[in-house]
């Protein structure tokens, strides 16, 4: 290993081990995908929560449960990013239930048509969420493990440095400072992966967790207006 007197952060990456470099490369490659996915599930979440209010507000707004299934149709049919998770969610209970009243329309039962409304949400509701977590096990395990793969670049900084020692006739702080410098710069660089990773996944869950919530309880509070309806 190269000693040198130049501490500078630069002169330190250039001059550790190629293994230790190759793990701050891993960790630097980490930290951008990870970076990528937190800015992208913000917004995605952002509009997630937007369209759930919007959605809430026309549908508790007393407006007309066929003309709002209509507008959730011409949307999807739009595009997917015309249309919100709740309003998806309420559009396939809502084609559910009159495909069934359709197909059993002799007999009219209330039940089948509730039963299969239902299904038809918590089916897209699980799509839904499938969506909404998409890389939050990513960030997951850049936070957890990160830190360990910046520690292991570390640990083998370390060791080549005092093995380098043993072709030094006196050791001395100077001597040994730069290889020490050069590894803890793996360690660094692994918090500053997994710090934001953490963060991020916390508050991403807790928010997820929330519009998971208000899609339960809508699905539920739907289901009671179907009941109603088809009495």
């Amino acid at each position: 290993m190269t000693v040198t007197q130049d501490l500078s952060f630069l002169s330190l990456i250039t001059n550790a081990s190629i293994l230790v470099q190759l793990v701050m490369l891993l960790l630097l490659g980490v930290s951008l995908t990870s970076w990528t996915y937190i800015f992208s599930k913000m917004f995605a979440i952002k509009k997630a929560r937007g369209q759930t209010e919007e959605f809430e507000r026309n549908f508790w707004s007393g407006g007309n449960l066929v003309d709002l299934y209509a507008a959730a149709t011409s949307n999807r049919r739009t595009g997917r990013d015309t249309t919100g998770a709740l309003e998806r969610i309420f559009e396939a209970g809502m084609s559910e239930y009159h495909k069934v009243k359709t197909a059993n329309k002799a007999s009219l039962d209330a039940g089948a048509m509730l039963d299969g409304a239902r299904r038809a949400m918590r089916a897209s509701y699980q799509r839904e969420m499938d969506l909404l977590e998409s890389h939050l096990s990513f960030l997951a395990s850049v936070g957890s493990v990160s830190p360990y793969i910046g520690l292991f670049g570390t640990v083998w900084g370390i060791m080549n440095s005092f093995r380098g020692l043993a072709n030094v006739q006196q050791a001395t702080l100077a001597a040994v400072a730069p290889g020490i410098a050069e590894a803890l710069i793996a360690t660094a660089i692994g918090l500053f992966a997994a710090i934001p990773a953490v963060l991020a996944y916390n508050r991403y869950s807790h928010d997820i967790d929330r519009l998971a919530i208000r899609f339960e309880t809508f699905i539920e509070e739907f289901s009671n207006i179907l009941q109603r309806q088809s009495r």
